[in-house]
Order: C-alpha cells, then sequence, then structure tokens
C-alpha cells in the first residue's frame, strides 16, 4: 500500500509539463517585431528622403495626433460610418443569407448575382454611386454596405444550409413551427459561419469607408491620410493606419470575448 500511495503522485508530478516563459509564442513574436522595426528605421535613414516615417518618428508623433482635434473628429466620422454600416448589413445579410441556405429556389435564383456582387472590386462602383448620392457621406455609407454584405450573405446561407438533418427533424417531431426552428435551431447552429462572416464583412467595411474617403476627398480617417501625406507630414499619416489596424485587432478581440461571454458552449479553434 505504502509503494502505491508513493508512485501515485510521482506519476502525476511527472505528467504535469511545467510551464516555461521561453515556450510562450510571445518571445519570437517580439524579436521578429523588434528585427522588422529595427530594419525599416535604418534603411529610412540611410535610403529615404527625410519626410518618410519611420518608427521614431511615428511614436513622437503620436500624441500630437491623438490629441488633435482634427484628427478625432475624422475618426468619428469613420467609425460611425462603419459601424452603422455594419449593423444595417448584419440584419439584411443574415435575413437574406438565412432565406437563400433553406430556400433552395431562393438560392438559385440569386447565387449568381451574389457571387458576382461580391467579386466586383468596391473601388469601381464608387464612381457609379458617387454620380447617386453626391460627393457626401452618404456614397461612403453606400460603400461600406455595398464592400461587406456579400460577405455575411454568403456566410449565412452556407450555415443554414449546413443545419444537421436530425435536428430539422426532431422539431418536426415536436411539431415547431417555422419561426421557433428559425429561431431555435437555424440560427444558433449558423452561428460560426456568422461570426466568420461578420469578421470578413468588418475588414472590408473599414476598407470601404477608406478608399471612399481617398476617392471622394470626405472627412475621415482615410482622408487625414491622404492630407498628411500629400503634405509630407508621413509620421502623422502614419498613426491613421496604426488606428486602422488596431480597429481591426480591437475588433478581433471584441469578437473573442462575445463568444466566452455569451456562447460559452461554442470554442473555436486557437493556434495561437
Amino acid at each position: 500500500m505504502s509503494e502505491t500511495a508513493v508512485t501515485i503522485p510521482v506519476s502525476v508530478a511527472s505528467a504535469r509539463k511545467p510551464w516555461r516563459f521561453t515556450d510562450s509564442m510571445i518571445v519570437p513574436r517580439v524579436i521578429v517585431g523588434i528585427v522588422i522595426l529595427l530594419i525599416w528605421e535604418f534603411a529610412v535613414r540611410a535610403l529615404a528622403p527625410a519626410y518618410v516615417a519611420k518608427p521614431t518618428g511615428v511614436v513622437l508623433a503620436i500624441p500630437k495626433v491623438l490629441t488633435d482635434p482634427v484628427f478625432l473628429k475624422a475618426t468619428g466620422e469613420t467609425m460611425a460610418s462603419v459601424a452603422q454600416g455594419l449593423g444595417i448589413t448584419l440584419i439584411f445579410g443574415t435575413i437574406i443569407g438565412v432565406w437563400m441556405g433553406r430556400s433552395l429556389t431562393f438560392d438559385r435564383a440569386i447565387r449568381h448575382y451574389i457571387n458576382g456582387f461580391n467579386a466586383i472590386p468596391m473601388i469601381v462602383v464608387l464612381p457609379l454611386f458617387s454620380l447617386w448620392f453626391g460627393y457626401s457621406g452618404y456614397t461612403r455609407f453606400a460603400t461600406i454596405i455595398f464592400a461587406a454584405i456579400f460577405a455575411i450573405i454568403m456566410n449565412v446561407a452556407d450555415g443554414a444550409r449546413s443545419v444537421p438533418r436530425e435536428y430539422l427533424e426532431v422539431s418536426r417531431s415536436f411539431r415547431a413551427g417555422r419561426l421557433s426552428v428559425l429561431l431555435g435551431i437555424v440560427l444558433p447552429a449558423s452561428l460560426p459561419y456568422i461570426l466568420a462572416g461578420v469578421r470578413l464583412a468588418a475588414g472590408r467595411a473599414l476598407i470601404g469607408a477608406v478608399v471612399a474617403e481617398f476617392f471622394l476627398s470626405i472627412g475621415g480617417v482615410g482622408y487625414y491620410i491622404l492630407y498628411n501625406s500629400r503634405s509630407y507630414h508621413h509620421n502623422e499619416a502614419f498613426v491613421g493606419v496604426l488606428l486602422l489596424a488596431g480597429f481591426g485587432v480591437g475588433f478581433e478581440l471584441l469578437v473573442n470575448w462575445s463568444i466566452r461571454r455569451f456562447m460559452p458552449w461554442y470554442r473555436r479553434g486557437d493556434n495561437s
């Protein structure tokens, strides 16, 4: 008995591998980031004009830009348009996508059009939107919706189509209505596809907003970057670029937090 009592804790202890800081992916990521910044810094100092953005100049410009009322106003305009556009595309994109996924006739009728519109570069439709809506924020708003909605439609349609047949048969056996099946089975089963569509749509919406601001020269982060680039304030312009990158990372973190908080049953593979 004593031999068994000694053997069990030893085997458990040996099965646990002690965590080491070097096992984390943080170290190689930090090293690669530092190497990139050093190459960028020395390459610009050696080969480029003085006004070209470099890491030290960007860091020094961050406090100035973040306290600039013009930059804050531009950021608010862009982010408000993107948020409103994403809200509209999520609602209508989910409705159309579920309809496509659950109706073979409707899917065959519009799938080719959805795929075709999704393949059109957003820069191509900007001149047409500017004729319809003018050189204003309405054109930016239309561009955001056009850029984002098809990603949601296609992903939601795939999710609604992939609902296990067993779930639907059980619901029929309990005489569930169509609305109950839709809200209680189809949408929950399609949530991974909806999340994938939202991730794609958020990036495309932000790109659409920035491209529209470039083309139309209307207020926003895109125009702020364009104006400072053309006036040789590249460090300030690059702060705007970092803001856009931060928005993408922040949105990803928000989605992951929402999954952990409201959908504990859904776990996505994490390779980080």
